[in-house]
C-alpha cells in the first residue's frame, strides 16, 4: 500500500494552525496546491478530514481520530531522521578501523601521521586485536576496515592483499644460533619452543605449512600473545617462530633469522565488508596503508 506522505504532512499543518492559508504559507505552497492535497487524501481514505466555513475549519470525527496517529507518526520519522544525521555526521568526524597490534606498533604509526596532516579534524579510533576480531568488528560494521591477516573463508568481507611477511626464528643475542644468516627446522629440532594459542590465525598458518613436522618440533610453552612469548625469549628459556614484524630487533637483545625448509609467510592486507562503500576519509586512510605496504615489499625485494 502506498502512504501519501504529501497529503497527511498537509492535513497536519492545516490541524495545527486551523487555516489553509497559514498552512499553505508554513509549507511555501498555494492554497490551490494545498487544497488538492487535501482532497486527494481525502479520496483516498474514503472520509472527510474537515469542515469547512467562510471563516474556520474545523476537524471531523475522522480527522480527530488520525491526528493524534499522524502527529506520532511523524513524531518518530523527525526522530529518525535526526539520528541518522548525527549518525552520518560522526561518521564524518570519527573513523574507527582494526588492525593487528604488529601492524599496529610498526607501519600505523607513520601511516597515521600523514592521514591527521591531512584530515586534522577527524579522530580515529584503533581497535588492535586478533584477525578473527577484526573480521568480527568489520562484518558488523564497527570498523570500516581491518589491517589483518588475508585468508580465505569469509564471503561477507573483501579481501585486499598487500604484502607477505616470513616467519622468522626468535632467539637472544648471545644464543648458538643468533650468528647464522639463516637457520632451517632442523637446526632447532628438539630445543624449547613458544607457541601462540591454537585460537589465533599465526597458529593456524604455521600447522597448515608444517604438516607433520610440527609434531618433531618440542613446543614446551604456548601463551596467548606475541609479547609474552618475547618476554621468554629474553629470559632464555624458549626460542620463538612467529612473524617478522612481531619482533624488535632494535632493542639490541634479540636476533630475528630467517627460516628455510620450508619457509613460512602470512599474507596480509585490507579487509572490508562486502558492498559497503567506504566513507572519504576512510577511503583516504586505507590508500595511505596500501602505498605503506607497498614501499615496505619494495624494500623487502617481495
Amino acid at each position: 500500500m502506498r502512504i501519501d506522505f504529501l497529503g497527511i504532512e498537509a492535513f497536519l499543518a492545516i490541524a495545527e494552525r486551523g487555516s489553509f492559508h497559514r498552512a499553505a504559507q508554513h509549507l511555501n505552497l498555494s492554497q490551490t496546491a494545498l487544497s488538492h492535497r487535501m482532497r486527494k487524501l481525502e479520496d483516498d481514505l474514503g472520509v472527510e478530514l474537515f469542515t469547512r466555513t467562510t471563516r474556520q475549519v474545523a476537524l471531523t470525527p475522522a480527522g480527530i481520530e488520525l491526528l493524534p496517529r499522524v502527529r506520532r507518526l511523524f513524531d518518530e520519522v523527525a526522530s529518525s531522521y535526526e539520528a541518522l544525521r548525527d549518525r552520518g555526521r560522526e561518521r564524518q568526524e570519527r573513523l574507527a578501523i582494526g588492525c593487528l597490534p604488529t601492524i599496529a606498533t610498526s607501519y600505523l604509526p607513520s601511516v597515521l601521521e600523514a592521514f591527521s596532516a591531512a584530515h586534522p579534524t577527524i579522530r580515529v579510533q584503533i581497535h588492535d586485536a586478533s584477525a578473527q576480531e577484526i573480521a568480527d568488528r568489520v562484518q558488523k560494521g564497527e570498523a570500516e576496515f581491518g589491517i589483518t591477516v588475508v585468508s580465505a573463508g569469509r564471503w561477507d568481507l573483501e579481501l585486499r592483499p598487500l604484502m607477505k611477511e616470513p616467519y622468522v626464528l626468535v632467539c637472544a643475542r648471545d644464543h648458538a644460533l643468533a650468528g647464522r644468516a639463516h637457520v632451517t627446522w632442523s637446526d632447532f629440532e628438539g630445543q624449547p619452543l613458544v607457541r601462540i594459542s591454537s585460537q589465533t590465525a599465526n597458529r593456524a598458518i604455521l600447522d597448515e605449512a608444517l604438516g607433520s613436522r610440527r609434531e618433531a618440533m618440542f613446543w614446551r610453552y604456548e601463551v596467548s600473545h606475541l609479547a609474552t612469548a618475547m618476554s621468554l625469549v629474553r629470559q632464555r628459556i624458549a626460542l620463538a617462530v612467529v612473524p617478522r614484524l612481531a619482533v624488535d630487533v632494535g632493542t639490541g637483545d634479540l636476533v630475528a633469522l630467517a627460516i628455510r625448509g620450508p619457509s613460512v609467510s602470512r599474507t596480509l592486507g585490507i579487509v572490508a565488508k562486502r558492498g559497503l562503500p567506504l566513507s572519504p576519509p576512510g577511503r583516504a586512510l586505507m590508500d595511505l596503508v596500501a602505498a605503506r605496504f607497498r614501499a615496505a615489499a619494495a624494500d623487502s625485494g617481495d
